[in-house]
């Protein structure tokens, strides 16, 4: 699975998934991809700061701060939709993530060298993930090779 975050010709920005960059190029040309701000359907890729940590750098990472559900009180600043979105949001996510794992193949540290073979044709494409460090994801990025993180839940870094 692939997350591009797209541009209409309005300038509104929003994210999408497709199963891979081909799908999201037949998409886009036969217009299945609209603006869910203006329903605009000149759609195009924005630019994207994808943030990819492994297994490694883990440790290192500098922690995002994780929101516990506090009791509701005005001075907490927390409503309980907030509270409901972020569990929807959370749920969303894991199902996402364990979608990939259970239909993609861990290639572990080799993800930046099967990823390569792919994107040049040396292997059939296939659903892959695996862990690559902070330089290697910059350097198949501006190679053009398509890659995108998976997400992180806050329960994962306990």
């Amino acid at each position: 699975m692939i997350r591009y975050t797209l541009r209409c010709e309005r300038k509104h920005t929003f994210e999408s998934w497709f199963q891979d960059s081909s799908t999201y190029d037949v998409q886009v040309a036969r217009k299945l991809v609209s603006c869910p701000v203006c329903s605009s359907v000149k759609i195009e890729k924005a630019i994207m700061a994808p943030r990819i940590v492994s297994k490694k750098g883990r440790e290192r990472a500098e922690p995002v701060p994780a929101t516990a559900a506090p009791a509701e009180s005005p001075a907490s600043g927390s409503t309980p939709l907030l509270m409901a979105q972020e569990r929807e949001l959370r749920t969303k996510l894991k199902e996402l993530r364990d979608h990939i794992v259970k239909n993609a193949d861990n290639v572990g540290e080799q993800f930046p060298n099967e990823a390569r073979k792919m994107h040049y044709g040396e292997i059939e494409h296939r659903p892959i993930y695996g862990e690559a460090s902070p330089e290697e994801a910059r350097a198949l990025i501006e190679e053009g090779v398509e890659v995108s993180p998976l997400p992180v839940l806050p329960e994962d870094r306990n």
